[in-house]
């Protein structure tokens, strides 16, 4: 299944998040300037161990981004934990090579949820996910990454490949900015994920709307 809304600007939320009222109304108002600034798709990436006490906010956040992204329009995946993908009602989830497989995830959700898979630098992998019913692959990184700095760079000879012979929508990720971003898109990228780039900054609203006119047709 390819959703007609796998395109445009990607955002991915930081973390560690404050285990705390506080810390989870900032990440929600976070997420909602990103969603004004134009943001298509949310995933709430968040890395705070999953202990007994923590999984209650875990929940909450995921509640309060799936009410959200409604408002907007917009998509919301979950990082590497189907479990509270489909117990949110998310739209999706996303798998990292150390998150379980595609087939679990998939028996896991609903018939219509989309399942993006992480294939780092290495063609095969997205193959692989693409035979196994993945709805999209990412590749990356593509330039210097404050969230993961040390991940295996990627070329962009990737994204046409993948474009020409996988056909399914494509993100990239790792550095991404307004400036850098348009290489990767003519490339073959369908949406480019930021991290930093969005919720790293101090004006989450302005950086998201940087990004506007790379997905504007002229």
């Amino acid at each position: 299944m390819t959703h007609k809304k796998l395109a445009g600007l990607y955002a991915i939320t930081c973390s560690p998040i404050h285990p705390s009222i506080q810390g989870v109304q900032a990440l929600v108002l976070d997420v909602e300037q990103a969603l004004r600034g134009g943001a298509t798709i949310i995933q709430y990436r968040d890395k705070n161990p999953r202990t007994v006490a923590y999984q209650p906010i875990r929940d909450d956040i995921a509640h309060q981004l799936r009410a959200l992204t409604r408002d907007y329009n917009a998509l919301l995946i979950i990082n590497d934990d189907a479990a509270l993908a489909r117990s949110s009602d998310a739209d999706g989830v996303h798998l990292g090579k150390d998150d379980g497989s595609l087939t679990d995830a998939r028996k896991m959700l609903r018939a219509t949820a989309i399942i993006g898979v992480s294939c780092y630098n290495q063609y095969a992998l997205a193959q692989q996910a693409v035979d196994n019913g993945a709805d999209y692959i990412a590749f990356g990184r593509f330039f210097h990454s404050h969230t993961k700095p040390n991940a295996a760079l990627a070329n962009s000879e990737l994204l046409t490949r993948a474009k020409q012979e996988l056909r399914i929508p494509i993100v990239a990720i790792g550095g991404i900015t307004p400036e850098n971003g348009k290489i990767l898109l003519e490339a073959g990228a369908n949406m480019l994920a930021v991290v930093d780039g969005i919720f790293g900054q101090a004006d989450i609203l302005t950086a998201s709307q940087a990004f506007r006119p790379l997905f504007t047709a002229p």
